[in-house]
């Protein structure tokens, strides 16, 4: 890499513009700035009128959400166009100046270059100004990713300099982006001292700060009136609940998992004692636990083809082709345990994986299995016809209806299937038209039923379909 001692390393800037002057840079050009209060930053340069070339308004970008207005900034230098190769691989060089020294008394000089490979890294947010391995000059904002490893933000839409591309940085004026992660750092470790010896409030934590002490005692207590009640039911409710220090005091909080490396927990502010946090608990975990009666979850036991039987006769009494054969890919239920607790499963082609249905009564699972073998049914019975429904522009709360297509089958049962979107994404989904809608004896009786089937009819009621005469003779009415 370049030979030139970057610790000794002096850059001086001379020829300046100057802004009161209307001396604007070119659209685009990447600027050092020095500002009316004497910092210096760097910016890309946006007029607001790229038609108007005489108007100095605009802004220097400095990355997304992130700019300079012009009427704070004096003067400004392109970074544009350097090449430094040559003169790095100077071992002598200290000191390179930037245009004509001899153009006035006013320059910018600036030093403290450093390097990656020594250890040493920007801090966060810091502004910086930096040599590129190519010898260019550039500027930006450093972002810190880990603790070895970052980029420099300098542009509109997160544009950035990879650390790898960096030979040598060193930082400009401080700015407001700059000094609020300082206030938040300087607030952290004031923080982390606070509670390195945090205090308890022996009312609130009057059996200690154990949360699972919290836990236990609550379980204690719903077990009176649910007695299959577990810690693992209690827990399933996410998030949980956590004792931390904050400010120097011990607290209650909702574990709201972390954010940029940082725990973030939500303080319990309901009451003042354990025993109300206690209660708390017990009040959080409530519905869980009431839906986790086995009596109820597995009225029918723990033999899963009880189950599974129950759901093919519900499905045979609609769908009279179905055969067992058809389910064979579709029959990997199980009931099994999971942390001593019975659970409805679905497994995978490895039997050692599988799928927790978090489902109660025993009849919301049963019904899944329906879904499931319906749609099974569906695959195995062949399209004999097909009609399209014509439809205009049908909004769906956002989306777009995009196609409403009703199947005759091969046993002549029907089904519908239906497509939906927006310009990024879409779905479709289809009904089995159930016997119970031909039992009708006019059309109009007919849709009715029908509607109550296929939700809200997906923007097309009864007054869009019963007009259409098509329709109505490709469902067998006359």
């Amino acid at each position: 890499m370049f030979k030139c001692d970057y610790k000794s390393l002096k850059l001086c800037f001379y020829e300046f513009h100057d802004v009161k002057a209307g001396d604007m840079p070119d659209y685009g050009d990447y600027c050092l700035l020095e500002l009316k209060d004497g910092r210096h930053t760097a910016g890309q340069w946006y007029p607001k009128d790229y038609n108007d070339h005489s108007s100095i308004a605009g802004s220097f970008g400095r990355g997304t959400a992130d700019s300079v207005e012009v009427d704070e900034v004096a003067k400004w230098h392109s970074l544009e166009g350097y090449d430094l190769t040559p003169l790095l691989e100077d071992k002598e060089l200290k000191r390179i100046n930037l245009k004509d020294e001899n153009s006035g008394d006013y320059y910018f000089e600036i030093t403290g270059f450093k390097v990656f490979k020594d250890g040493d890294f920007p801090k966060k947010e810091q502004f910086c100004l930096l040599i590129l391995k190519d010898g260019r000059l550039a500027a930006g904002r450093w972002n810190k990713l880990s603790e070895k490893n970052g980029q420099f933000i300098y542009a509109s839409a997160l544009a950035s300099h990879s650390m790898k591309k960096v030979w040598a940085w060193t930082p400009l004026s401080a700015d407001e982006i700059f000094e609020r992660e300082e206030a938040a750092e300087r607030a952290r470790l004031k923080e982390e001292e606070l509670n390195r010896n945090p205090s308890a409030d022996p009312n609130k934590f009057k059996y200690g700060t154990d949360i699972n002490v919290y836990y236990e005692k609550a379980l204690e207590k719903l077990r009176r009136e649910y007695p299959w009640a577990t810690l693992r039911q209690m827990k399933k409710r996410q998030p949980n609940y956590v004792i931390v220090p904050r400010h120097g005091q011990y607290i209650f909080g909702q574990d709201r998992g972390t954010f940029m490396g940082r725990q973030i927990v939500w303080e319990w502010k309901d009451g003042n004692t354990a025993e109300e946090f206690i209660d708390f608990l017990c009040d959080y975990a409530r519905e869980t636990v009431q839906n986790s009666n086995p009596e109820t979850k597995f009225k029918y036991g723990t033999d899963i083809e009880v189950y599974l039987e129950k759901a093919y006769e519900k499905v045979k009494k609609e769908c009279s082709w179905i055969n067992k054969n058809m389910l064979r890919k579709h029959c990997k239920f199980a009931i099994i345990q999971v942390d001593g607790e019975w659970k409805f499963a679905r497994r995978f082609r490895n039997d050692n994986e599988f799928h927790v249905f978090d489902c109660s009564p025993a009849d919301r699972f049963i019904e899944y299995v329906e879904n499931e073998y319906q749609e099974a049914a569906l695959q195995a019975n062949p399209v004999a016809a097909k009609y399209d429904v014509p439809f205009g522009h049908v909004d769906l709360h956002g989306w777009n209806l995009e196609k409403y297509v009703i199947y005759k089958l091969k046993t002549g049962d029907y089904k519908v299937s239906v497509t939906a979107g927006d310009r990024m994404t879409g779905g479709s989904r289809e009904f089995f038209i159930t016997p119970y809608c031909f039992e009708a004896k006019t059309y109009e009786e007919f849709l009715d039923r029908y509607l109550e089937i296929v939700p809200g009819a997906f923007g097309l009621d009864k007054e869009d379909l019963l007009p259409n005469e098509k329709l109505k003779k490709f469902l067998g009415y006359k």
